[in-house]
């Protein structure tokens, strides 16, 4: 296994901390604009703020070039890892999927690692392009189109700063104690925060947080971006966040927080802003544009030709998330295939059109099945040869199987409205059962499955099938991780009937230990601070049930 080497790849915080680093060259367009001139110009800040699409969708070459590793494409991996590493989503062979399974099977997660070290960069690259904007738009001199990019940088470093707390935040699992193995205690220990205006030498000596101030700190960010995002008047092709966005990280961030009242209202807010209604049947099974187009989302990474995740041919999100295709990592071309877990897609009932997002068993009714709006889910040659619940959600480019340069240019949501009905249903369960429930059943009558019905009516119960439906909506979109996490949920892959290799059949009780995510060893390296207050190390703490 491939450790994570310092000399070779370093990007710790303190050189993030300071905006004119050469990390900025790596996710600013090739026409940069200097801090003097983004104060001048709007046309200035707009390329630097463009920087921020672009490092969603950023394919780091030197994870590919020195590690071979093909999983290192932004945001879009950052989905499928933590899928990966919740219930329902897997691999039925070892054979080509080891650039993500050991997320699932807790192996090599210590800090010293490319995994541990590829998350961690990341995000904090996205930190920093966002800060690089934040630094050279003075509120007060700025133009109206300064303003919203202002506002969107808010925003990209609310949505950084919320998915790092609550990925690195330790909380207590049924292998790993709080107190680590220098002897201190990191319960409930977050991130760093960096800001524009941080010197090296705080940089040097920047501590984890406690989540209170996180959360401080983002719901700030929230607030300016309240404030200057209406502004924006190119969302540019939806990679640009708008208020509705703000509302959507407004009302995760109050999920977090257990603030659930507050979670409810922005989740109704981020649904009004959007103006729009979650997908329909024949929109989301269109094999041409199903669940690839970024009109059909609220916010979304949105791929084209150029992109060198496209051009990779296979490090992106169409190689390992469309089973359809002849060139990625998944499908024909490798015989390795993404699957859901047989116990998830057997509860989905056959009456809920989502069901049709996996390829169904031998001798299921489904097996086959054109949607009441006669379009084919998967066609008989597709059907030959794949396996059960193989994934059919993520259609290619323009449906082209073939030519990845078409198939791997697609949008992928990073927010969709449909999941701020699953938070106001969930919201409104905590504190009144019957009311998350009812929401629960109009959204999934109306939209998704007429003949739903649940039985549910305990507190435990309602929250139960809300976050099931979550599941099944959300699936593959990175978003469920923080359920399970949030709330004390077991990972249960490890059982007779399983679909999954060996190595991804563990069973927790509660949350897993690998969701308290450890920080790369480049950090607490360059930053004393953080030296000796790492999470545990969870790998191989779990024996994979046989």
């Amino acid at each position: 296994m491939k450790r994570y080497i310092k000399s070779i790849m370093t990007v710790g915080l303190f050189s993030l901390a300071l905006v004119n680093t050469s990390c900025i060259e790596e996710t600013e367009p090739t026409d940069k604009a200097t801090q003097a001139q983004a104060e001048r110009s709007s046309s200035a800040t707009k390329a630097q703020a463009m920087a921020i699409p672009a490092q969603l969708n950023a394919m780091d070459e030197s994870y590919v070039d020195k590690y071979t590793w093909h999983a290192p494409f932004g945001y879009p991996a950052m989905m499928i890892i933590r899928d990966m590493m919740g219930n329902d989503m897997g691999f039925p062979t070892s054979s080509y999927a080891s650039q993500f399974y050991r997320f699932g099977a807790c192996q090599y997660m210590g800090g010293e690692y490319i995994y541990a070290a590829y998350i961690w960069e990341y995000y904090y690259k996205l930190v920093l392009t966002a800060n690089s904007v934040i630094n050279v738009v003075n509120p007060e001199t700025a133009t109206k189109e300064q303003l919203g990019y202002l506002g969107a940088a808010y925003a990209v470093r609310a949505l950084a700063y919320l998915d790092l707390g609550r990925m690195y935040e330790f909380l207590p699992n049924d292998k790993t104690s709080s107190i680590n193995a220098d002897g201190n205690d990191v319960l409930g220990l977050t991130v760093p925060i960096v800001t524009p205006t941080m010197t090296e030498a705080e940089a040097r000596n920047n501590p984890r947080v406690k989540k209170a101030d996180l959360v401080t700190f983002i719901k700030g960010d929230i607030e300016k971006a309240k404030e200057y995002i209406p502004n924006v008047s190119d969302r540019l092709n939806r990679t640009i966040p708008n208020l509705a966005c703000v509302y959507g990280l407004e009302a995760r961030l109050n999920m977090w927080t257990e603030e659930y009242a507050a979670a409810a209202t922005a989740a109704q807010n981020a649904i009004a802003a959007s103006g729009m209604t979650p997908l329909s049947e024949a929109v989301a099974l269109d094999k041409t544009s199903g669940m690839n187009t970024y009109s059909q989302f609220m916010w979304c990474c949105n791929l084209v030709k150029e992109d060198d995740a496209v051009k990779s041919g296979i490090v992106n999100f169409t190689s390992w998330m469309s089973n359809q295709t002849s060139f990625g990592y998944t499908g024909s071309a490798t015989g390795q295939y993404m699957i859901c877990d047989r116990k998830f897609y057997e509860r989905i009932s056959n009456t809920d059109w989502r069901k049709k997002w996996w390829q169904a068993p031998e001798g299921s009714d489904l097996r086959n099945q054109k949607s009441k709006n006669h379009i084919e889910y998967l066609t008989p040659s597709e059907a030959e040869d794949m396996p059960e619940f193989a994934a059919l959600k993520f259609r290619p480019g323009q449906g082209n199987v073939d030519d990845y340069n078409v198939g791997c240019a697609v949008a992928i949501p990073l927010m969709r409205v449909e999941e701020m009905y699953f938070i106001k249903a969930e919201a409104e369960a905590h504190d009144n059962p019957a009311a998350g429930i009812a929401t629960l059943t109009e959204f999934m009558t109306q939209y998704r499955d007429a003949a739903y019905t649940t039985n549910a009516s305990s507190k435990e119960a309602a929250i139960d099938e809300i976050i099931f439906q979550k599941r099944v909506e959300l699936w593959g979109e990175g978003q469920i991780f923080f359920d399970y996490k949030r709330l004390n949920m077991s990972v249960n892959r490890g059982y007779s009937g399983t679909p999954f290799f060996s190595a991804l059949r563990l069973n927790t009780e509660g949350r897993p230990a690998w969701m308290n995510v450890v920080i790369s060893v480049s950090e607490y390296q360059d930053n004393q601070a953080v030296n000796h207050w790492n999470n545990p190390d969870p790998s191989d703490l779990y024996t994979p049930w046989e």
